[in-house]
């Protein structure tokens, strides 16, 4: 068996069908990777909708995970996998036919094996992406369309480029020996927190470690209607801007923090007048969503705590996990 593929999910049983599907119609023989689903403390019915849908896809295994958080799900799934690579593919993405094969040939390729293989990450509508939409957000959603392949953070790739765990592999020795995904970064709950996958390739990369792109590992993104409206991205760029100075502050550049946060407290404060603006409306959206991208970035630098959030969000604050099969 070459590949453990882990799919980390909180009350989205029919996305997980959809991804489960998709891995069904690979091109490999199913004896080839190993499939586990991390559920993510999800209430029933979606609870027993899991089980029923493990039970009917051959060779899969099911954890449960009390405490809520991707990162916590994914270094879950990262304890439980017995092989060397572990690929994390979001419930809500469908695997290309050939997704398997393309990682394991990316891989078999280089003998300097990368610890972090990033892919693909192609759109799939479940409603158009209204006009008002930036183009330049488009990232927002987990969307990666460029063709090629290189190391991360060097001129082989566009810059800004960074690996998404929507479709992100890793060597599973590497990522325990560095501690796992930061369990203070990623979403939990209505806590729309990202980079933690970021933070953990540009940890490992700088290590001396490699961190790929290769777009011909592709996957499927089913993009959710309810997220293309203007509350949701507000919202994501809020936490976007504190999750940037988060994964930082866990990378030891805290003073890229305080060199930025003067032009952030200047945006927020010029564009403060549009704040009140209804949510729902898309006038002023270009200094709306600047300023809760800079408003996120300035709670976070000064003083802003994870704990917080959980609190506010109604969730336990982020500590250890405990994990079981589920039966």
């Amino acid at each position: 068996m070459d590949l453990t593929v882990c799919i980390c999910t909180h009350d989205r049983p029919r996305y997980v069908r959809d991804c489960l599907r998709g891995l069904r119609r690979q091109t490999v023989a199913e004896d080839r990777f190993a499939t586990l689903i991390v559920d993510s403390g999800s209430p029933e019915p979606a609870r027993s909708e899991l089980r029923d849908l493990t039970r009917q896809h051959p060779g899969a295994r099911l954890i449960r995970v009390d405490e809520p958080g991707v990162s916590v799900a994914r270094n879950v799934g990262a304890d439980a996998a017995t092989t060397d690579y572990i690929a994390y593919i979001d419930d809500d993405a469908i695997p290309a036919e050939d997704w398997v094969a393309a990682i394991t040939d990316a891989l078999a390729e280089r003998n300097d094996r990368p610890v972090v293989l990033g892919g693909r990450i192609l759109p799939k509508w479940e409603a158009p992406l209204p006009p008002w939409w930036p183009d330049s957000l488009r990232g927002l959603l987990s969307i990666i369309e460029y063709e090629g392949l290189g190391e991360f953070r060097t001129a082989d790739l566009p810059s800004g480029m960074e690996p998404y765990g929507c479709n992100m592999v890793v060597h599973v020795a590497s990522l325990l020996n560095t501690g796992g995904f930061g369990r203070g970064i990623g979403r939990v709950g209505g806590v729309l927190l990202s980079d933690e996958d970021v933070q953990l390739a540009w940890r490992l990369q700088d290590e001396g470690l490699s961190a790929r792109y290769d777009s011909r590992i592709v996957v499927h993104h089913q993009i959710q209607a309810t997220r293309l409206n203007p509350e949701w991205l507000l919202s994501r760029l809020y936490w976007q801007g504190a999750s940037t100075v988060l994964t930082r502050r866990l990378l030891r550049d805290n003073d890229a923090v305080w060199r930025e946060l003067p032009r952030r407290m200047l945006v927020a404060t010029l564009f403060a007048p549009a704040a009140p603006w209804p949510e729902t409306s898309t006038r002023f959206l270009a200094a709306r969503w600047r300023r809760a991208y800079s408003a996120g970035f300035v709670r976070a630098a000064l003083g802003w705590r994870v704990s917080d959030a959980a609190r506010r969000a109604g969730r336990p604050t982020p500590s250890g996990a405990s994990a079981r099969a589920a039966s």
